[in-house]
């Protein structure tokens, strides 16, 4: 996740944070006159008292956009009256006093092949001996981090639920508003925070369920970001298998072109997210993630959508198929096939109790919704009792939400509904300085630089920082490849190729085509038919 200019000290008001954002606004004093305008701001139709925040967009508006938009975008000057602005990585030290964590550390050196969960080592630590690290104290010798060099490592304390690290602190949940944003009632419980050291990177993968709204509170974070249709291109795979995570087998950021030609392909969309600033990640983009300042610091959340009931349907029968086969092969293989964030392997029987509750909680909801449509339906249009027009109009249909085909149950399709929106209604969005819309790239602009997003929320810049698209500031340097991902020399063809004379698949390669996307979102729906019927 992004991080601080400077990495440290609390975020002040300036031309690079939100305060100094909205300083830029046009100025409500200049539009009144008098005594009345040293004590009011006009907004639109609404006085609003001198110093009360303004924000650019209403809730309503605001959650119109975040379930709407199906391309990235950065909002700016919502979150200036935010108390987890502060929410600095000394700050949070304060707040743990003392509370251990646990950080993933990784290899700042880069390698063909991506830095999974299950290569990095972890430790137990505080913030207070996190940030020590970070500046090289000595006394660090002898702490949690005394086995990792900085500039060989970084660290990462990741995916941290909020109200689980501050459960004795449950005030500190209301420093965090997505109301603001639409979302009444959703605070930092709902909440996940991200700590981490220049370098520190989550692999590229999307996530099967929800959108993702992405506070930047501290430091910079560089985010690669590829639309839903770029998956094929992008070699999807589930190991190591982590429920709705589905990971790329290519590390993007120094991409293995001979093994991974299709990834030329892709349409990245590159953005640098700033203090103060939120991002929107729509429903099943990919994304990869580093850290660019000495420390950054996040607040996530993910926002439940339709969509996930048959998503969730999805991740039961992967979770079936990928703990079946898997469980099978000898442990003495040693193939770490399960992520660290799973806690074990399930049994058969659980897996299959969990992939009924989802396919029951698919049809409660689409009985739910056809109900209130056809409710809303008859409302609107009194007349149009018959059946074909209650059909029609239950397929009238938000296109972020699950498709609706009431003869034959239609399913939406993975390949269909997720990539960008027409351009007619892009239109409607209204992208400016406090929306601002991540364009996507060639491969060519990629080589080049990252987009940035200028921190007063103007347009996107090109920044040419010299480096070329993927190498992030790293150097690269091969590394021992894990045993499913890369091929020993001796069966390489000399132009890079697999010797087929020698070449054995492996359990992972049958994985590979059993669960991935496009099966498992077939099988879902056969299985839904197979279920209504």
């Amino acid at each position: 996740m992004a991080r601080s200019a400077s990495g440290k000290g609390r975020v002040k008001d300036g031309p690079n944070t939100p305060s100094g954002q909205q300083q830029a606004l046009p100025s409500a004093v200049q539009r009144l006159g008098g005594a009345e305008a040293e004590d009011w701001d006009l907004v639109g139709d609404k006085k609003r008292q001198k110093g009360e925040d303004v924000k650019p967009f209403t809730p309503g508006k605001a959650k119109e956009i975040v379930m709407s938009l199906q391309q990235p975008a950065v909002f700016c000057n919502m979150v200036g009256d935010w108390p987890a602005l502060h929410w600095n990585a000394k700050y949070l030290s304060a707040v743990l006093d003392g509370k251990t964590i646990q950080f993933r550390l990784g290899l700042k050196t880069m390698d063909l092949v991506p830095q999974f969960e299950t290569r990095c080592s972890y430790v137990e630590a505080t913030l207070e001996e996190f940030l020590a690290w970070s500046c090289g104290q000595p006394s660090c010798l002898s702490g949690p981090f005394s086995c990792y060099e900085y500039s060989k490592y970084w660290a990462y304390a990741d995916y941290k639920y909020i109200a689980r690290i501050f459960e004795d602190k449950p005030e500190i949940f209301q420093d965090i508003r997505w109301s603001d944003f639409g979302f009444p009632g959703r605070s930092g419980k709902e909440s996940t925070l991200w700590i981490g050291s220049e370098g520190a990177n989550t692999p590229c993968h999307l996530d099967s369920y929800g959108c993702n709204l992405v506070l930047q509170v501290q430091g910079r974070k560089r985010w690669h970001l590829f639309p839903p249709g770029d998956t094929s291109f992008l070699y999807p795979t589930r190991i190591p298998y982590e429920e709705s995570s589905i990971f790329s087998k290519v590390n993007v950021a120094n991409p293995d072109l001979k093994r991974f030609p299709e990834f030329k392909n892709t349409t990245a969309h590159v953005v640098t997210l700033s203090p103060g600033q939120v991002l929107l990640v729509p429903r099943q983009w990919w994304h990869y993630v580093e850290s660019i300042d000495p420390i950054t610091v996040s607040i996530n959340s993910w926002i439940e959508l339709d969509a996930d009931h048959e998503a969730r349907v999805e991740e039961a029968i992967t979770r079936m198929l990928v703990c079946a086969i898997k469980s099978a092969e000898n442990p003495s293989d040693g193939d770490l096939w399960l992520n660290p964030t799973e806690v074990e392997a399930t049994s058969h029987e659980i897996n299959l109790q969990y992939l009924n509750k989802a396919v029951s909680a698919y049809f409660k909801c689409q009985k739910a919704r056809v109900s209130e449509l056809a409710r809303v339906s008859e409302l609107v249009h009194p007349s149009s009792t018959g059946t074909e027009q209650r059909r029609g109009v239950s397929c009238k249909r938000k296109k972020r939400e699950v498709g609706c085909e009431p003869e034959g149950c239609g399913l939406p399709s993975h390949e269909f509904g997720f990539s960008t929106l027409k351009a007619e209604e892009l239109q409607d969005i209204p992208f400016g300085p406090h929306l601002i819309q991540v364009l996507p790239q060639s491969q060519e602009t990629s080589l080049m630089g990252a987009v940035a997003v200028k921190s007063d929320g103007g347009d996107l810049l090109h920044e040419n920082e010299g480096g070329h698209f993927g190498k992030l500031h790293c150097t690269r340097k091969q590394l021992v490849m894990s045993n499913d991902c890369e091929m020993p020399a001796h069966q390489m063809d000399s132009d890079g190729g697999p010797n087929p004379s020698q070449t054995a698949l492996s359990t992972n390669d049958l994985l590979d085509c059993l669960v991935n996307p496009r099966v498992v979102s077939l099988v879902a729906r056969l299985l839904l038919e197979r279920t209504r019927v």
